[in-house]
């Protein structure tokens, strides 16, 4: 039984791997996608700079967000953000301090 399960994960993933990077960010959870987001602004600066003077348009590739959860990502709402994905360390917090100080309200 474990083999079967473990064969039909490989085949899930080997699956994935075909699709278009748009498909590709569709077939993955949101929750997935937020800690994606949060990762990528953590090590990319360029993201990071982007996600601060644009969220909506540089969320927009992230299809599976529902718009709360882009609205939570791009005001910086930790609390909410951490409700759906669990307490966050101080990397993957990154972009929500930066939003939090840039004081766009």
């Amino acid at each position: 039984m474990a083999t079967t399960v473990g064969s039909k994960k490989e085949k899930g993933m080997e699956a994935l791997g075909k699709l278009s990077k748009g498909e590709a960010k569709a077939a993955q959870t949101s929750k997935e996608a937020i800690l994606e987001i949060l990762a990528r602004a953590a090590d990319d600066s360029n993201f990071l700079a982007q996600l601060a003077d644009n969220p909506e348009k540089t969320l927009s590739e992230y299809y599976v967000l529902s718009w709360e959860e882009r609205a939570a990502l791009g005001s910086g709402d930790i609390k909410k953000i951490e409700s759906w994905v669990g307490k966050l360390d101080k990397r993957l917090a990154t972009w929500l301090w930066c939003r939090l100080s840039q004081e766009k309200w």
